[in-house]
C-alpha cells in the first residue's frame, strides 16, 4: 500500500522563486500521473493544520503539495514537530518531503542548519533556483561543503533560469507551464501563445523534469508502507534418536534411560535338585 506523501515547498525569505518551483512540481506529478492536492497555507495556524493533516489519509490524492508562505519554513517545521507529524514520518506512516528553496547568500546556507534541526527523517531537497540571473557568488567550496555535510542524505537540485519574457507570458496566461506549452487556455480551448516562447518554456520545463527524474522523485512520493514486523514463532523441538547398537531398541533423547537391572530385579528361578 502506498503511503500518503506530503511535499512541503518553502523558504525563509521571499523572492527566491518558491512558487515557480511549486508549479513545476504540479506539472511534473500530473505528467507522471501522480494525483496531488495543492494548497497555500500558514501551518502555524491550527485550522490550516487540521485542513491538511487531518485529511491526509483520506483524500483520493496520495500526494499533498503544500506551498508554504514566504519566510515561514522554519516555523512550519517547528509546528509539524509539535503536532507529531515529524514523528509519524519517522515511524514510516507518512512520506515527508521538503523542497527548501535557497537564495544566493550565506544567509540561505544558515537556513540549512536551522531546517535540519526540525527535519527528522524527512527527505530533504535543497534547491538552487537561478531566478533573475541569480549567481550563488558567496558559496565558496569550503563554506558550501561545511553546510551541505550537515545533512548527509540531502539532495541538491538545480533549477535553470527561464527567460523573462517567457515567464511573463505564462503569468499573463494564468495557466500551468504544461498548458502554456500545449497552447491551451485555462478553459481548455485553443490559445494563440507565441511559438517561440512556448519553445523556450518547453525546453526549460524538460530540463527541470530531468532533475526530478535524476533524484527519483516519483519513487520517493510513491514509497510503499513498510510491512509490520512478523512475530517469530519458536521452532518445534525435534526428537533425535541416539546412536544405538544392533538389535537394541531405539531410545529417544527425551525419554529417560532405563536403569541397569540388578540382582533383585532378576526373575525367580527354581533351584535345581542335586
Amino acid at each position: 500500500m502506498t503511503k500518503p506523501a506530503v511535499v512541503l515547498i518553502g523558504a525563509d525569505k521571499g523572492g527566491v522563486g518558491k512558487t515557480t518551483v511549486a508549479r513545476t512540481l504540479l506539472d511534473y506529478f500530473a505528467h507522471r500521473q501522480v494525483p496531488d492536492v495543492t494548497d497555500i497555507v500558514d501551518i502555524n495556524h491550527v485550522p490550516d493544520q487540521m485542513r491538511i493533516f487531518d485529511t491526509v489519509n483520506f483524500t483520493d490524492a496520495p500526494v499533498s503539495l503544500i506551498d508554504v508562505r514566504s519566510g515561514l519554513l522554519s516555523p512550519t517545521l517547528h509546528a509539524l514537530r509539535n503536532i507529531g507529524f515529524i514523528e509519524a514520518a519517522k515511524k514510516g506512516h507518512i512520506t515527508f518531503v521538503v523542497f527548501h528553496i535557497l537564495g544566493p547568500s550565506i544567509a540561505s546556507l544558515d537556513e540549512i542548519a536551522e531546517t535540519a534541526a526540525y527535519l527528522g527523517d524527512g527527505k530533504y531537497f535543497m534547491v538552487k533556483n537561478f531566478i533573475n540571473n541569480t549567481h550563488f557568488f558567496e558559496w565558496d567550496k569550503a563554506t558550501y561543503a561545511a553546510y551541505f555535510k550537515r545533512i548527509p542524505d540531502a539532495v541538491e537540485i538545480t533549477i535553470p533560469k527561464l527567460p523573462e519574457m517567457a515567464a511573463e507570458q505564462v503569468d499573463l496566461a494564468s495557466v500551468p507551464f504544461a498548458t502554456f506549452i500545449a497552447n491551451k487556455k485555462k478553459s481548455g480551448d485553443s490559445a494563440s501563445y507565441s511559438f517561440v516562447l512556448r519553445g523556450y518554456v518547453r525546453h526549460w520545463l524538460d530540463t527541470v523534469w530531468a532533475e526530478y527524474d535524476r533524484v527519483s522523485l516519483t519513487d520517493v512520493v510513491e514509497a510503499k508502507e513498510s510491512p509490520r514486523p512478523t512475530v517469530a514463532r519458536p521452532r518445534p523441538v525435534t526428537k533425535v534418536p541416539e546412536p544405538v547398537k544392533p538389535d537394541e531398541p531405539v531410545r529417544y533423547a527425551t525419554e529417560p534411560a532405563s536403569p541397569a537391572p540388578t540382582a533383585h530385579d532378576e526373575p525367580f528361578a527354581p533351584r535345581s535338585k542335586a
